[in-house]
Formats: C-alpha cells, structure tokens, sequence
C-alpha cells in the first residue's frame, strides 16, 4: 500500500488527468483491505470444561472431545487458541477466574451438559469478573434446548450455540469485534434490546472428513488414564435415525446419520497412537455398525494396518450379526455396549427403542460368543413400568449374563419426548441439574417411588459385583474384564467397610 501511494505521488508530477481516478481506486483498495483485516483478525479465544461443584461426585475425568474439536477449527483458521480443561487439572471456579484474568480472551465458550449447567453458568460469571471486555459463549446439549432460560438465569452469557458448533464458533470468533452482525450468524440465541433472538438452525456439516483432527494437544492427556492406560476418544460419526424418547442425539446431531470415510477414521486411529501415544480407543458414535459395510471396512483396515490396540464401541442390538461382531474382533475390539433399555416389551415399545427381547438377548449372546465382553444398559422407572415390569428386565439380564450392566434411572433431559411426557402427566419434577445423573430419581412416579429405585439398584449391584465375579474377570486377557475385575473388587471392599 505504501508502494501505491508513492507512485501516486510520483504521477502527480507527471500527469495530474489521472490522478482523482487512482485515488479513488487506493481508496477502495484501502477499505477491503481494512475489512478483510477485522474480518480475519487474530481472535483470542479460551474454551473452558467447567470445574465440578463442591460436593458433587467427582467421575473419572472424560476427555472432553467437542471442545477438542472447537479448538481444532479455530486454530486452523489462524485463531489463538487455549483450553482450561477444569477437571483434568483440578482447577475450580477461582483457579479459573485467575486463569482467564491472565490471558484476556476476547471470547470465552463454554461446554456443558444438564449435570454441569450449574457450573458452567457459574464460569460464564466469573468469566465476565476476570475479564468484562470478553464474548461469553455457551454450548451443548442443556443449552442448545434451554437456551432462552440460560440466558435469563445467567447475564454474563453472551450468546448460545445451539447443536453442532464448530461452524457457528468460527464465525463468532470472526465477528467479536462486530455484535450487530449477530443476527446473520445461524444456529445461536442472542438478547438484542433485551429481547432474545434466535437466528436460524444451522445445517449440519456434511462431510466430516474435512474436519481436523481433535486438537489434543491442548489437553493433559495423562489425566485420562484408566488403569493405566491411556484411553483416547474417537467420533467416526454423528447423526441417529432412531427416535428413543429418552435421547436428544437426533435433535441434537440431526436423524440423519453422516459418517467419515474407513481411510479417514483409521488415519486418525494412527494418529491417536503415533503422536499422542494412545494405549487404547473408545468410539464415541451412537451406533458404531449402523452402516454395516463401513464397519467392516474400518475393521479391515485397523488390520491391514497393524492398529494393535484395543477398543471398544457402543451400537444397537438390531445392527449386528455374528460376521460383523466377528470382525470386530479380530480387529482386536474387546468391548461391545448395547443400550437394552429393557426387557420388557412394552417398556421397549413405550421408549420407542425399536427391538424386542428376543433381539436383545441375542445379540448379548452373539458378542459373547465371539469374546468380546459385553456392557449393557438398562432404564429403570420410566412412566408406566410397574414392578412386575422391572422384574422382566432383572430376568432378562440373569438369563443373558452381560459382563456389565449400567442400571440408569430414567431421566427426562431438556429437549427429549420423556421430558415432555413427565411434564403432560403433572408429576412433580426436580430442576435441580445437578441431580440429572441418571442414577438419582427426579421426578415423582407413582408406580416407583425414589427409594424403591435406589434400593433396586443398591441390592441389584451388591449381588451382581460378587466375589464370584471378581475371580471370572480378574485373570481373563481382556483389558475391559480386568478393569471390571477391579471395578468389582472396589465395591466389595466399600460394602465391607460400611458394614463394619
């Protein structure tokens, strides 16, 4: 630019007839240039996984994967990046304050879960003491269906991004510095005049093998050891056809299920391994075979290529078959988790799992069959189960004999039918968030009490982790028995502490 005006200044001693012309011109090129610089300007950018309240139950850390790809796509698009992964590094609300006040972000966004909404609004607050100037930015699942209340109960949120945000954070972060653009930006709620404004649903991304890789390297990744080893995540899809009231993944990802390509997924399994020293991988998708041909080609490219390592997947019942449950195997998958949901038929159909009993205890037995260990879960307590109907689904599990059995109490989170279901019938419902576990009752059901509930899944686990159990796990090779093993062991070790 320099350059340009210093030839007009030469030309004005030679030609004055031009000159007004390539102003005009220097002008404009000075405006775009001024646009396309703010447009793209360097943006200053903390995601946060919120601590853990006080008092709450701490779960093993969970590498948080959304926030992982979020720092991803900022980066690539020349943005400066940090995360403050709360849990992992045991920072709590304070520790974050000083954290933030430190880097001066210029936007700050925030994941949550209906578990830890509470925190997360609490971090959106502090967010705005550590630094006032800041773009407070909130997402997930609570949020992206509560997004008009979150921005009632908490001010210091800014704006929320509803469903998948890679697309919609990016382009945030290509507008801080321009609020009354807001409007054109899809997919978030904002307050305008203090009227809140909800722009347009936007589609979902497509081809997910244009995505980057999680951007990993913002993470301690040491923190996320189970039982030694390092256990990495991976999403190969997102997208579920399937309609469980229970669930938000359809709203949330869309019902149309959209899936990376076998080479893309297994680029990224070497990448786990080689960069980031993985010792094992946990697919994160809903329904890991739900396209049968792409599984099996991943399963045959993990072989082909020398994977090694172990893994696991959660899938539907409905979407195996011995060949394909055999593959996985030898592709050195050692875990298969089937939501059963039931065994009672008409709990399955109420829920609107689409399978039966009969395609649930044959799968068990399938995976079984071909040594993979087996992890089930159950709900217990949705509207109309009576106790008979319970005892179908405790039969169900003795006669299968899964390797594990998560008993979920039913929960009716923001944005599902169940929610809505509890709500029509006017029973009474707790919002208190931090109740929403899946393992504590929250709302009051006149078939099963809360306590009738807790007490089932006390005595169910008592009996089911049996010093029996400990010995059938403890000396097989897969990694998952023995963490189970250990599981176990723990549990009889806490009963027999309590009781004496």
């Amino acid at each position: 630019m320099v350059g340009i005006l210093s030839s007009l200044a030469y030309k004005k001693t030679q030609n004055n007839k031009d000159i007004a012309e390539e102003v005009s011109n220097c002008l404009t090129i000075l405006a775009v240039a001024a646009k396309v610089t703010k447009m793209h300007k360097r943006v200053k950018t903390s995601l946060v996984n919120p601590p853990p309240l006080k008092g709450v139950y701490r779960h093993q850390p969970y590498l948080p994967i959304g926030l992982a790809y979020l720092a991803a796509v900022l980066e690539e698009n020349g943005h400066e990046v940090t995360v403050i992964d709360c849990p992992a590094l045991e920072i709590d609300h304070e520790g974050l304050k000083a954290r933030l006040a430190s880097i001066e972000p210029d936007l700050v966004g925030i994941t949550s879960m209906t578990p830890t909404i509470q925190s997360a609004l609490l971090s959106a607050h502090v967010a705005k003491e550590a630094f006032p100037d800041a773009m407070v930015v909130l997402g997930g699942p609570h949020a992206t269906f509560m997004d008009e209340q979150v921005l009632i109960e908490e001010l210091a949120v800014d704006i929320v991004v509803r469903s998948e945000g890679e697309e919609t954070l990016l382009e945030l972060a290509q507008n801080v510095s321009n609020p009354k653009d807001l409007g054109r930006i899809e997919g978030i709620t904002f307050r305008n005049n203090g009227q809140t404004v909800r722009t347009p649903n936007r589609p979902f991304i497509q081809n997910l093998d244009e995505l980057p890789y999680p951007a990993y390297k913002y993470f301690s990744l040491e923190k996320y050891r189970l039982f030694g080893r390092r256990m990495l995540p991976i999403i190969t899809s997102r997208g579920c056809p399937s309609q469980c009231s229970f669930c938000t993944t359809a709203r949330m990802f869309g019902k149309g299920f959209r899936a990376r390509s076998p080479k893309n997924v297994v680029d990224e399994l070497e990448w786990l391994r080689d960069v980031h020293g993985a010792d094992a991988f946990t697919f994160y998708d809903d329904t890991f075979t739900l396209d049968r041909k792409r599984a099996l080609k991943i399963c045959e490219e993990i072989r082909n290529r020398e994977i090694g390592l172990p893994w696991d997947c959660q899938t539907r019942v409905t979407t195996v078959s011995k060949e394909i449950l055999l593959k996985m195997r030898e592709a050195n998958c050692q875990q298969v988790f089937f939501g059963v949901e039931s065994g009672c038929q008409k709990i399955l159909d109420a829920v609107k799992k689409g399978t039966t009993v009969q395609q649930n205890e044959k799968a068990i037995r399938l995976a079984k069959d071909v040594g993979l260990f087996v992890a089930v879960s159950v709900i217990i307590g949705y509207p109309g189960e009576t106790k008979d109907m319970l005892q179908e689904t405790i039969d169900l599990i003795r006669k299968a004999e899964p390797d594990d059995v998560y008993i979920c109490v039913a929960t009716p989170y923001p944005g599902t039918e169940l929610r809505s279901l509890v709500e029509e019938m006017g029973w009474e419902m707790s919002n208190d968030w931090g109740l929403y576990d899946t393992t504590t009752p929250v709302f009051a059901n006149p078939n099963l009490s809360a306590e009738e509930v807790k007490k089932l899944r006390t005595s169910f686990y008592n009996r089911f982790y049996s010093p029996k159990y400990v010995l059938r796990h403890l000396f097989k090779t897969n990694f998952y028995s023995r963490v189970m093993a250990r599981t176990a062991l723990n549990h009889l070790l806490w009963r027999i502490k309590n009781i004496f």
